[in-house]
């Protein structure tokens, strides 16, 4: 039995969508091109045919990793969960630095789907590994590599 992985619902679609490019845009350009490429003769002294080539096994290696991924994900829609104010995958979590009063909001997604920039942490993370189980109104230190830092849970939220 294979494990299953968390995934949003968005980061399904991505992939998905990643996917679905892959093999009607890309895979086809590139076939396209090392027709081309074949067509100029020897094939040892011709980089457009090894570029293309090599295009070719990214695209392949891509398709088969996102096949993977989307075949051994577990969707979780954080929408369709009732509302408990306790952090679980795909919830957005409100929380408060106590010490520096800063608020910052994250989503707790999977570890394909994690983008720091997006506010968007992987459930692996330390601060998600904290945060998940306690509740809105819950204090959890979580270890950073400059030392300890308390949230406090402000709010968490499924959208």
């Amino acid at each position: 039995m294979s494990v299953k992985f968390p995934m949003t619902v968005h980061g399904a679609e991505r992939l998905a969508l990643e996917l679905e490019d892959l093999k009607k845009v890309q895979r086809p350009r590139i076939v396209q091109a090392i027709a081309e490429a074949r067509a100029h003769g020897d094939l040892k002294e011709n980089a457009e045919y090894a570029a293309a080539r090599e295009q070719q096994s990214f695209c392949e290696g891509r398709i088969q990793e996102i096949e993977g991924k989307i075949s051994n994900a577990q969707i979780i829609d954080i929408s369709k969960i009732p509302h408990s104010g306790r952090v679980i995958f795909g919830t957005t979590v409100t929380i408060l630095n106590i010490e520096t009063e800063k608020t910052v909001i994250y989503q707790i997604v999977g570890d394909d789907e994690a983008e720091i920039k997006a506010n968007k942490i992987s459930i692996n993370s330390p601060i998600a590994r904290a945060l998940i189980g306690k509740e809105e109104g819950d204090v959890v230190v979580v270890k950073a590599p400059s030392g300890d830092v308390e949230y406090e849970i402000d709010k968490v939220e499924h959208i």
